[in-house]
């Protein structure tokens, strides 16, 4: 397998123009790929919100999963760690940049939904998880924390309560003239074996762009000298997400907001799983042992703008970029400032 032999690391000028060409093909990827899974949601009845989450979330985060499994396979642990925390992170600041193309109203306001607000609960919870493996580094279980156990449970967990709010949901977002309820359009009229035929293709061209990626920023890494912790957290999390801000702004055109939003949010709780990922691909032990305080204090930005985000879901401000607009964007600036000084 391609994984398990890395071999020696790509030179600069191939990493360039690996990470070049694989963000030009995840942006064409992604693009198709949200109206694939807009009209799936619509045929199978799921919900903007859950597809976005499931659908969207997932496969959107397919070139992180594979950068995530090739820094874990190269033993950098910076690198690795980075990568997945990195790219909850610079995902939510897509959605400030999502704001400025619905000039409208607030997105948070437009797109409000009650399984996008349990998504953003359920990160909090995943993201609070590998602060146990930092404060007990020292503790293993077949070469992996103990706790990482614990977080595709909490992954499994949670989009059963997203699925179980979907089909009976308690609490309803208030209905006004700004929100944009998610209305099924009409399909393409192709076959629903095609249409996932076309999604699998598509996501196993953003897996492959994904290894390019990882192969390129350890590249990176390796003949700049820069820490796999700063380009970790900013370069290859920058275009492996890229998928996440083509569908987003995608979607915010085609007016399916909750599925846009549902994106980044259903993203961000599979980024967190992939810090399991990251954990068991890491053979040196724990991960958390080596990810140095770089991995904590990405790991702190990402509760802040989590929890950010979900009071903007929560208070749906109508006018313009909200308090979550402006204050995301300024913690991810803090944090890669704070990466960079470590």
């Amino acid at each position: 397998m391609f994984l398990t032999d890395l071999g020696s690391p790509w030179p600069l000028l191939p990493s360039v123009i690996g990470l070049v060409v694989s963000a030009v093909v995840i942006v064409l990827t992604g693009t198709r790929i949200t109206a694939v899974a807009d009209e799936i949601a619509d045929r199978t009845g799921a919900g903007e919100a859950l597809a976005g989450a499931v659908l969207l979330g997932a496969t959107t985060s397919l070139p992180g999963l594979v950068t995530v499994a090739v820094g874990g396979l190269s033993g950098d642990a910076q690198f690795t760690f980075a990568n997945p925390v990195g790219g909850i992170l610079i995902q939510t600041v897509w959605l400030a940049i999502a704001d400025l193309f619905y000039r409208r109203v607030n997105l948070e306001h437009a797109a409000a939904s009650s399984e996008n607000l349990m998504q953003a609960l359920v990160l909090v919870a995943l993201l609070a998880v590998p602060l146990v493996g930092f404060a007990t580094p020292e503790l293993s279980l077949f070469g992996i924390h103990p706790a990482t156990y614990a977080i595709p449970l909490l992954y499994a967990g949670g989009l059963v309560l997203v699925r179980r709010l979907h089909d009976d949901p308690m609490w309803k977002p208030v209905v006004t003239d700004d929100t944009v309820e998610d209305v099924p359009q009409e399909g393409t009229g192709v076959s629903d074996r095609r249409l996932g035929v076309s999604f699998v293709l598509l996501a196993v061209t953003m897996a492959i762009a994904g290894y390019v990626v990882g192969r390129s920023g350890l590249g990176v890494v390796s003949a700049t000298g820069a820490s796999g912790g700063l380009v970790g957290s900013t370069l290859t999390t920058a275009v492996s997400s890229l998928p996440e801000l083509v569908t987003l702004i995608a979607a915010v055109r085609m007016r399916s907001l909750a599925l846009g939003v549902g994106d980044i949010i259903g993203g961000n709780v599979f980024d967190a799983l992939q810090i399991a990922v990251a954990d068991a691909f890491y053979r040196e032990g724990p991960i958390y042992a080596d990810a140095g305080a770089s991995g904590l204090l990405l790991l702190a930005a990402g509760l802040l703008m989590s929890a950010l985000l979900a009071a903007g879901l929560l208070l749906r401000g109508r006018h313009g970029v909200g308090f979550e607009g402006i204050g995301i964007p300024v913690v991810w600036v803090g944090a890669v400032v704070g990466v960079s000084l470590l």
